[in-house]
């Protein structure tokens, strides 16, 4: 028996639409199927800080959309870097994800010399969460006994008195630690390092006195900054920050030409997560940004939010990666 040429086409252009369709099928079920279970957000960070307030959230956003609980689990150390590892080496069935940071993303693999994970390989982007600055603090109760009000009479005291000052951060190798050691590097001062597991831990030793000086997030510091227990000497950005209007940046008031350390955050998946999955997520939070109330809630607190689509979050932090490597380096921090 003989087909036509017409009919042959008729044939597969049949088939192929049915394989389409099957395909369209697989896809749709695994979309229906997905979350049936609820799912972890990991903090690589100790409760209280900015990346532990930014996925707290972002969190109960994602349950009303998806109908399961998206919890949020904490596991700090090593600068992020093991909750980091945790989700790297977790099944890509979208049932873990990570509030990454600029500090497991762009400055670890320029930082340490040995990393348990690939920043870039083994996770899949989902979307900025949002930028923030940073913030130069001072334990109020000391810069006064120091009788120190700005950046330039802190510069004036750390130089005369090397090592009497410490500051903390939320760990080796996050953005807290680089934005302190840059600004050591440039003005010719020493502190004493002391890391924590947290942004949250540090701000209570530099709240309790037991250290001076920090270059916080500013989401986590600005209660403080508030409440009057910390005395804000400048921000991190190249811009002044619209919830301290009064507050100069680092570069203005010391002067510090090009002094620039500013801070993001952002959701990830283990490499090989469905892209279905990865997409539906983004777009949920990137809806949830559009609302008024979210965006009140996240620029009130000092961050700028975000929701960028899983390519071009890809991209800046391919930026990312390679301005913080310069950073580092300028810098001279190394963690072993």
């Amino acid at each position: 028996m003989r087909f036509s040429f017409k009919l042959q086409r008729r044939l597969a252009l049949a088939s192929a639409t049915l394989a389409a369709l099957a395909l369209h099928g697989q896809r749709a079920w695994a979309q229906s199927a997905w979350p049936s279970k609820p799912v972890k957000i990991i903090v690589p960070f100790a409760p209280g800080g900015t990346t532990d307030i930014l996925a707290r959230a972002v969190a109960p956003e994602l349950s009303r959309a998806f109908g399961q609980q998206f919890i949020v689990e904490n596991r700090a150390g090593a600068g992020g870097n093991v909750g980091a590892d945790a989700v790297a080496k977790s099944a890509p069935d979208g049932y873990t994800l990570l509030m990454g940071t600029v500090g497991t993303h762009s400055i670890n693999k320029a930082l340490y010399s040995k990393m348990p994970f690939d920043s870039q390989k083994d996770f899949a982007p989902i979307t900025l969460v949002a930028g923030v600055p940073n913030v130069m603090v001072m334990n109020a109760d000391k810069a006064n006994a120091l009788r120190i009000t700005n950046v330039t009479e802190f510069v004036r005291y750390a130089r005369a008195n090397p090592g009497k000052l410490s500051m903390a951060s939320s760990g080796n190798g996050t953005s807290i630690h680089l934005a302190g050691e840059l600004f050591k590097s440039m003005t010719g001062t020493f502190m004493t390092h002391i890391p924590y597991r947290g942004s949250g831990p540090a701000m209570l030793d530099l709240v309790g006195g037991n250290v001076e000086v920090m270059f916080d997030n500013l989401p986590s510091a600005l209660p403080q900054i508030k409440a009057g227990k910390l005395r804000a000497f400048g921000v991190t950005t190249a811009q002044r920050s619209p919830v301290l209007p009064d507050v100069p940046t680092v570069e203005e008031a010391g002067p510090l030409k090009g002094y620039e350390a500013s801070s993001w955050f952002g959701l990830f998946a283990p490499a090989g997560t469905p892209p279905e999955v990865v997409a539906r997520i983004q777009q949920e939070i990137a809806k949830s940004f559009g609302t008024v109330a979210m965006q009140d809630k996240l620029l009130s607190q000092g961050a700028i939010p975000g929701g960028n689509t899983p390519a071009q979050f890809s991209a800046f932090i391919d930026a990312e990666h390679k301005k913080w490597a310069q950073v580092v380096k300028a810098s001279g921090a190394k963690v072993d």
